[in-house]
């Protein structure tokens, strides 16, 4: 094997490394989000839903149902790598609404700078899917 080959293999999509830091992104990207809003959201649901923000005016209960299935569900989903693209996707849609129509202020304190990583990591793995270490990959053969 070339000097170059092994550089490939080694930069290129399909290397143990790469695969190996998509399993870390989704870990602690997705047990990140469910540990710190879904399981608010969950075990608070019924406290939260007359109050939680309305920004596309589908009403307070469908917005939080909504962040509860990104929060909640699809962020466990990304950490095991199962329907890693549609879920990060999901999550990627919710936070950015979050982001843009709540808490658009990243340098001013508050919650700005938290969603702009969270929205960075999710689109990560909505372009990138779950790599090789997912049970995407494992049940369907791809990522």
């Amino acid at each position: 094997m070339t000097h170059n080959s092994r550089m490939a293999k080694s930069a290129g999509s399909g290397s143990s490394a790469s695969d190996f830091g998509l399993l870390v992104l989704r870990l602690f990207f997705g047990i990140n989000l469910f540990w710190w809003h879904g399981r608010e959201k969950i075990t608070h649901f019924s406290q939260m839903s007359s109050h939680f923000p309305n920004p596309l005016h589908i009403g307070s209960h469908a917005s939080l149902i909504y962040a509860l299935i990104s929060d909640g569900i699809c962020s466990i989903l990304v950490a095991l790598g199962l329907g890693t693209r549609l879920a990060a996707f999901i999550v990627f849609v919710d936070i950015s609404v979050a982001f843009y129509f709540v808490h658009h202020h990243p340098f001013s304190g508050g919650h700005g700078e938290l969603l702009l990583l969270y929205i960075g990591g999710f689109l990560a793995l909505v372009c990138t899917g779950g790599g090789r270490f997912s049970l995407d990959m494992r049940f369907w053969g791809r990522s």
